[in-house]
């Protein structure tokens, strides 16, 4: 999915539900992620966000 936000920030939306939000925008060096979690908001690299998918992967519920 994507989308536009005030003409000017293109948003790839990656994952949502009804209380956080993973998306994505592109940057120079490629993309940055933005993890939405109620009212913070991380904004990471692309090879940050990977490995927080690793860590998060390697965790037990």
């Amino acid at each position: 999915m994507s989308k536009k936000e005030n003409d000017d920030v293109e948003m790839d939306i990656i994952s949502e539900t009804e209380n956080f939000a993973v998306w994505r925008s592109p940057d120079e060096d490629g993309f940055l992620y933005h993890i939405e979690l109620g009212s913070i908001t991380l904004h990471l690299a692309a090879d940050e966000y990977e490995e927080l998918i690793l860590l998060l992967g390697g965790t037990a519920a």
